[in-house]
């Protein structure tokens, strides 16, 4: 076995098991890898500032369907969107509802849902007058 297969992650899983683990698995050790990556700040409570959500949001987005949909520029307004019980960071549980509408514009993009693919029957009608 290779020596970096041995280390652990954050989570306290080897990266053998990690590489043998099935996707869904590897998703879920990775979102709170980084979420716990970003919000170490030296043993207290583990949340993300203003600063830190902006450092993840830029480095761990790429994809421009998904940074369109919270973009870095605009921390504040993603911020407060994610912040639900108003202190000034980001716990776990808000990073995971970023991360879920993320995952559901996402699959949006995907399967086309949530796109207007033509005029309803009222629009239609209302043209046709």
């Amino acid at each position: 076995m290779m020596p970096d297969q041995q280390r652990q992650t954050s989570s306290g899983i080897s990266k053998r098991t990690q590489i043998a683990m099935a996707r869904l698995e590897q998703v879920i050790t990775n979102i709170v890898d980084i979420f716990l990556e970003y919000a170490d700040d030296d043993g207290k409570k583990h949340q993300l500032n203003t600063e830190e959500l902006k450092k993840v949001l830029e480095k761990e987005i790429q994809s421009p369907e998904l940074k369109d949909k919270i973009n870095a520029d605009d921390i504040g307004e993603a911020m407060e969107l994610l912040d639900k019980n108003h202190d000034g960071e980001v716990n776990f549980r808000e990073f995971c509802r970023c991360v879920s509408v993320l995952a559901k514009c996402y699959y949006n993009k995907k399967t086309g849902k949530g796109v207007k693919r033509g005029k309803g029957k009222e629009q239609e009608a209302e043209e046709e007058d």
